[in-house]
């Protein structure tokens, strides 16, 4: 504990906390925020490069190789323009073939539990079958309960056969609502939210979840699935076997003209070797049809990462509005610490968005109910590094990106990914490692249950000055004790 802090502990009926001065100060801790940040200013930026940098998020959870939402950027946007569209219609595309995937997190767990598979693996391996019934049967027999005992493996895939259509579409609707969902949430317009909502729907009616048929089925819904099928087939086949496929599902899944227009667009010199270029981000961000730079606020920041968060959160039920109460959390030791209103808002972004990194992580892992093995943990250990990574790759967000990164490290060096040490910790990564431990501790999972606030910090109490630092421990209890009197009262 620090030099000259009186540590007196009082018994309340929800906690056990430290009385400590008010104010506390840190001479010898560095602020991330204090030295990257100019004065508060509005940024210019364009909202497709903001918006395809976290996409890169999305391609994570759906077990797609990095780029995937940009590539169908690119080549939805070819049918886009071989189709003449122009305006307001290409604007609504060019959104939704970014977000496609704004929900894939929220059938994770589902998938998990009625498949017994690594949801990830699942999603990305289900992508690349044909389509018709007996390469879904096979699919189905091929992937179910391979990890488990024959009885059980038989039973999922039973109930598979027997429910397979509503289970299908129950998958599908969770995700496309959601993605639907999360979209009005950062403001785009209703055909964004339709086309995202519609992405399954197929041309012969034949898709889900609700079986739209023909001019029923947004345009823009239909170029984005057959986007995503051409970027998946392309990417493990090559061009041809894309455009096979493609034309396989004319008059199916897909409408015959919008067939016609990819056919087209393929036809142009750069069509194909743009995916392979490494520098098809730049060429997607170029093709954003903003009509000027935009000035993106701070409560439009704020709403992107929120929105993003519910991203996170959705994929288990054991995370559910995680991120939000860490971020309740971290702004309260930051309220406490005297941090500024500015200094706190920028904080609260990179504790929204901390866990972005646990999209690439299966559910099979985050939802186990025993001790992780060797293999799971070391997937565990990644997460932190993936946020971190994603994060740099968005100019508005590159500077938490740190913090997010290091908010499973530890004063004495035993954390993780890095193994930071006290000296390299900066302190809003020090007050993100409290709030995030102890919401872990005092949410339930599936290895536990919930603990109660007094057993959590006492707990955490054991590694002050190891784990936590003592600081930032202190602040969390003071703001607890707080709010245990506001309750009371």
């Amino acid at each position: 504990m620090r030099a000259g802090v009186r540590v007196v502990f009082i018994s309340c009926p929800y906690l056990l906390f430290m009385l400590v001065p008010p104010a506390l100060s840190f001479p010898n801790v560095k602020s991330l925020y204090n030295a990257v940040r100019s004065p508060p200013s509005a940024q210019a930026l364009r909202l497709g490069s903001l918006l395809g940098a976290m996409s890169y998020a999305l391609d994570m959870t759906e077990g797609q190789p990095p780029g995937h939402c940009i590539r169908c950027c690119w080549i939805g946007t070819r049918i886009g323009h071989a189709l003449g569209m122009t305006g307001k219609e290409y604007e609504d595309l060019y959104f939704t073939l970014l977000l496609k995937d704004l929900g894939c997190s929220s059938n994770a767990a589902r998938i998990c539990d009625l498949y017994i598979a690594d949801d990830i693996a699942f999603k990305r391996d289900f992508k690349m079958i044909d389509g018709s019934l007996s390469a879904a049967l096979r699919f189905v027999f091929n992937n179910t309960g391979l990890g488990v005992g024959l009885s059980e493996r038989l039973r999922a895939t039973v109930n598979i056969l027997r429910n397979g259509g509503e289970i299908s579409r129950e998958l599908i609707e969770t995700r496309c609502n959601r993605g639907a969902e999360i979209a009005a949430k950062m403001r785009f317009s209703k055909q964004v939210q339709e086309g995202i909502r519609s992405l399954d729907e197929h041309w012969d009616g034949g898709g889900k979840p609700e079986g739209r048929r023909g001019h029923d089925v947004p345009s823009i819904s239909n170029i984005a699935l057959m986007s995503q099928v051409v970027d998946i087939f392309h990417s493990a086949q090559g061009p041809d076997a894309a455009l096979a496929e493609i034309l396989g599902r004319s008059g199916g899944w897909f409408d015959p003209t919008l067939v016609a227009a990819l056919e087209t667009a393929s036809a142009a010199p750069d069509f194909w070797t743009r995916l392979k270029d490494p520098c098809l981000e730049e060429h997607v961000f170029a093709l954003d049809p903003s009509e000027t730079t935009e000035t993106v606020d701070d409560e439009y920041l704020d709403e992107i990462a929120s929105a993003f968060s519910d991203v996170v959160d959705a994929k288990s039920p054991f995370t559910a509005d995680h991120s939000n109460r860490v971020t309740l959390y971290t702004d309260m030791i930051a309220e406490e610490l005297g941090l500024r209103a500015d200094h706190r808002r920028w904080l609260r972004r990179a504790a929204l968005l901390h866990d972005l990194g646990k999209l690439a992580v299966s559910n099979q892992i985050l939802d186990k109910p025993g001790r992780p093995d060797e293999a799971e943990w070391a997937a565990i250990r990644k997460h932190p590094e993936y946020s971190q990574k994603i994060l740099e790759r968005v100019s508005a967000f590159r500077d938490i990106a740190p913090v997010a990164g290091a908010h499973h490290e530890r004063m004495d060096g035993k954390g993780y990914p890095a193994g930071l040490g006290a000296e390299d910790l900066c302190l809003e990564a020090r007050i993100l490692t409290v709030a995030d431990v102890f919401d872990a501790l005092t949410a339930e999972r599936p290895y536990r249950a919930a603990m109660p606030i007094e057993e959590a910090l006492n707990i955490m109490a054991e590694d002050v000055g190891k784990a936590f630092d003592p600081d930032c421990f202190v602040a969390l209890q003071r703001g607890l004790a707080q709010l245990a009197t506001a309750n009371e009262g």
